[in-house]
Parts: structure tokens; sequence; C-alpha cells
């Protein structure tokens, strides 16, 4: 095989131009392509253009259909075609094509992914916690649906700048300093550091309501800090420090990695820069005493940009962060993942920013925040579940799971086993939903065996493991290579035409930012696969049969544990 464009993109780009010259086709807004069926029974792809065309050919679509069936000469991967209800124009791939797709997958170490990103940069912004505050369950999404979102676009060959923009300044730290002053408690900041931060916090600002001689003290601390003072300065700097070591404990059990982590502070000598920008453009003009940009002709309330007080809004601040990802990077696009609270905040600050003229490709992806049924955890610190505790108690729960079905296996191999599926478990209850959703967790789901979970993926993955080296022991001097693959059962075609769209699924969930394209895709692979398994025997087969339908085995189980990967989760090859 030359090349490993998908079926669908080879099919349409054949479609469009038989469209065209069968019928004397010019400009159209029609689209001539096809689209993957749903069903088997109606052919691998289908195109719906006559249905279209109907009004602008002035003839029934069916008519369309047979005129265009009867005309066109068929390529040589389709094996026929055939037109089905008003004028849907069904297309069946040669066996004997799919044969030869999987094959070349097998050995392609992008899986047929086209590597469109080459030479474009994308920057990604999440996660994205507060200085001296625990990370808690409110970050898991953006986390884990920003890092799908990171992996999926490294695997299409961008250059990937994965920036977590810490929530490091502001008036907070004015609190923070005079609380750290005298609240402090050193063993305890020894033992847990942000949480102990977080209570200093707590404590400063509770005195500040009732104190305003405290309040008054925070603001100096603050100017201070402010105003470059190094015994506040090197305070702050140990507060990030010590926020910066614990968040990576909890990134490094998800397996979440960042390139740069840049606070807000990274770009405050911009900001008076930025206001001038906004003023000579017209863009800013005073109401009150503060600074606001006015987007009413946009549908949107004004924006302040500089609040009467002299001090700048985060509009301001992420303003000065497009300005410098764009002279720094010059990146194709910069992606943002937060909650749908922040929609207006976004669309205001874009807005601003295409006024500017900055060329930045702005993409706000949003999702619906998660909820948890009452009582679903034993450690509660106030109504706040801390993100350590949602893991532990993932790894924990895993942790039975495993020693009830594999009790034979190590303590250390018990595990690993439970971290990998329970850590599995928390990130594709989140991914599988559509990311714009609210998202109830409920640990019955999260780690159900046989439902639309990662348990289900990952023994999947597993299965398919131990189908292949009970081939190796069985049959210890058969090479692979020696014997193709051929699809001749209706079930192994279903999985092969499954396999072959897999760079359809990646696309999709990246040009969408929905990974539950891809967790969707993947379940049903799975599915698929279970069938196959079940209904053609496997190592009873005779020679060649036998070689081929391991072959698929071993394609199916790549695209597995390279999609799981994608998503940021691990298989293993027992379960």
């Amino acid at each position: 095989m030359q090349s490993l464009s998908t079926f669908e993109e080879r099919l349409s780009v054949w479609t469009t131009n038989a469209m065209r010259s069968v019928f004397d086709l010019a400009d159209t807004e029609v689209h001539l392509g096809v689209s993957p069926t749903n069903n088997e029974k109606f052919g691998d792809y289908q195109c719906n253009a006559a249905m279209e065309l109907a009004r602008a050919l002035k003839k029934a679509p069916r008519q369309i259909a047979q005129e265009f069936v009867e005309a066109a000469e068929l390529p040589d991967f389709v094996e026929k075609i055939e037109i089905a209800g008003p004028g849907f124009i069904n297309f069946f791939l040669t066996n004997a094509a799919l044969s030869e797709y999987v094959q070349a997958l097998e050995s392609d170490p992008h899986l047929g992914v086209e590597q469109v990103g080459e030479g474009k940069t994308v920057v990604i912004d999440y996660s994205s916690p507060n200085v001296a505050k625990p990370m808690h369950i409110g970050h898991i999404r953006s986390t884990v649906i920003g890092n799908a979102i990171d992996r999926l676009f490294r695997f299409r060959g961008f250059n990937v700048i994965a920036d977590n923009h810490l929530g490091d300044w502001g008036t907070q730290f004015g609190l923070m300093l005079i609380g750290f002053r005298n609240f402090a408690d050193e063993a305890a900041l020894k033992e847990a550091p942000v949480e102990e931060l977080e209570r200093i916090y707590v404590a400063s600002y509770n005195r500040s309501k009732e104190d305003e001689t405290w309040r008054d003290q925070a603001k100096a601390e603050l100017v201070k800090l402010q105003q470059g003072d190094a015994e506040n300065r090197a305070l702050w700097e140990k507060f990030i420090e010590l926020s910066i070591e614990e968040f990576n404990t909890i990134y490094e059990r998800l397996d979440v990695h960042f390139d740069l982590y840049r606070g807000e502070s990274f770009y405050n000598d911009r900001l008076p820069g930025m206001i001038q920008l906004l003023e000579e453009k017209g863009l800013a003009k005073e109401s009150d005493g503060a600074l606001i940009v006015d987007l009413e002709e946009d549908g949107m309330p004004i924006c302040i940009v500089r609040k009467s007080d002299g001090g700048f809004n985060y509009a301001t601040t992420d303003l000065a962060t497009v300005e410098a990802r764009v002279e720094e990077f010059s990146p194709d696009r910069i992606i943002y993942v937060t909650d749908e609270r922040q929609q207006l905040h976004f669309r205001q600050f874009f807005s601003i920013s295409k006024k500017l003229g900055m060329e930045a490709n702005l993409v706000h992806v949003w999702f619906g925040l998660m909820r948890l049924p009452e009582a679903t955890f034993s450690t509660r610190e106030g109504n706040v579940i801390k993100l350590a505790a949602l893991l532990d108690e993932a790894e924990a729960r895993a942790l039975e799971m495993v020693k009830k079905s594999s009790p034979e296996m190590s303590e250390e191999q018990q595990k690993d086993l439970a971290k990998a599926i329970g850590i599995g478990a928390i990130k594709y209850t989140d991914l599988s939903q559509n990311p714009q959703s609210l998202v109830t967790f409920t640990w019955e789901k999260a780690l159900n065996m046989e439902g639309n979970s990662a348990p289900y993926l990952q023994y999947a993955y597993a299965r398919i493991s131990s189908v292949y080296d009970k081939y190796h022991v069985q049959y210890p001097d058969m090479e692979l290579s020696d014997h193709p693959i051929h699809i001749e059962q209706a079930i192994e075609r279903k999985l092969a035409v499954k396999l072959t769209r897999f760079p359809t699924a990646i696309q999709s969930a990246a040009e969408n930012y929905r990974p539950n394209i891809l967790a969707d895709y993947l379940y049903d692979l799975a599915q698929i696969y279970s069938s196959f398994y079940q209904n053609v025997p496997f190592l009873k087969a005779e020679e060649g049969v036998r070689e081929s339908r391991i072959r698929l085995c071993r394609v199916t189980a790549k695209v597995l544990k390279q999609g799981l990967s994608l998503l940021g989760i691990e298989t293993r090859e027992r379960i």
C-alpha cells in the first residue's frame, strides 16, 4: 500500500470528482463525499449527495443516484455499489483492500493517523490550580480533558506546549504573607505543606473579616510584594515552590506532564503596556474610575481591564498572555480548557484580542461540572473533596478487585495493577462523556468490568495479549509475517472495517476537542473484538487462517493500547 490515507478520504475524493464529472457540476456547496455507515448491511460508506442535488439538477434523488451508479467507474478498492431508500448511495469495500490496509496498520507507528501537525505549534492551557491551595475534585476535568487533547495533538504531529497557568498572583497573597508570619506551624508545613498554607489563608481571611487593621496590614504586605520587597518575594516564591512540588505528586500519579509552569505573575511586566495598547487603539475608556472595554455591540457586558484602585483584572493578564505566547511560539492555535462558568470571560477577552489585531486562533474548550452522589467518599474535609483523596480511594477500591480476581499475583504486582485500573477508571469516567455534559461520578460505573468503563477496555486488551501469548507457546517456530491477513468471515470483516476507522476517530476527537469520540470508538472496537473472539476459532483454526486471525488480534491490541494511551490510561498485559 502506497498511502495510509483512510478509505473515507480516498472514497470522498473519488465521489466528489465522479459527481462533478457525471453531472457537469462546477461550484457547489453540496457535500459530495462519503461518511461511514452505522450498519454493515448498508455498506461501509454512504454518499447522500443525490438528495441534496435534487433541486439543482431538477431530478428525483433516486434518479440522480441511478445515473451516477450507471456512469461512474468504480475504484479498485470498492467491491460494489448499491442504491437504498430515496437515493442513498452505499459502497462496499473489497475484502482484499481491507486486508491490505489492516496489514499496513500493523507496521505503521502512527496507525494510519496523518501527521497534519508537522511544523505547527499548539499551546494548551489546562489544569491551572491556585498556589497555596490543595487540588480538589474540581481540577480533575480540566486536567484529564486537557491532557487528552494534549496527547491527541502530539500524536497528530503537532508541537504542543502544555502550559500550566497557575493562579500565583492577586490580593490573596497579602493575606497569605501576614497570615504565614502569624499562624504558620512549621511541623504541619513539613507534613502537608499545601494543606497548611490553605489553613493559614483561611485563618488570615477570617481575621480580616473581623479586624480592619488586619485587612490594612495585608494590603500593605501585598504592596510590598508588588514593589519587589526581598523578604515578601522570598516567602511568595516559597509558597509557589511548595505548591508546585505537591501538585507534581498528583500529576505524577495521573501521568500528566507540562512543558511550562507560568503563572499570572509571569506576565505582570506586560500589563501596563497592554493598557497603553488598549487606549491607543481607542478600545479602553474610563468609567467610575475604572478602565473598561465596551462590548455591547458584540452582545456582551463591559469588560473591566483596570480596576478603580489601579489593579488589573484577569482579562488584562489573559490579553498579555496571548501577546506573549504569539511572540514566543507563533502558535497555530491556543486552546484553553476550563469549566463552563468562565464562558463569558473567554468570549470577552477573545473579542478584545481580535479587536487588537492579535494574530491568534483562540479556542475555549469548556466543560460541565462533576458532581458526586452523597456519601460517595469516606474522606471529607468540609464540602471539598481533595483530589488526592479521590485517587487514593480509586486505587484502594481497585486493589480490592485485583486481590479477589488475581490472588496469585505478588503484592507489588497487585498494587501496580490497581493503580492502572483505579486511575484509569477516574479518567475514563470523565473522558467518556461529552465534555460539555454534567458528570455524576459513581464508583459502580467507574469500576464496572462489563460496561463502558476503563477496566472493561483494559481487560479487553489483556485478553488479546493472552491469546497472543498462547499462540507463541503452542507455535514457537511460526513466523506470523509469513502469513498475510485474509478477511473472509463477516465478523472478521466487521472488525477490520472498525480498525480502518481509527485515524478518523482520532481526527474527529482532536478537531472537536472531544476525547469521548475516541472513547466511544474504543468501546465499540472492544465489543466487536469480543464477538470476533467468541464466534471464530483462533488457535484451533487451520494454518494460515490461524495466523491471519492472530495478526488481526495483534492490530486490535495495538489500536486499543494506543487509543487508551491517548486518553492517558495505562494498560497491562495481564489482569
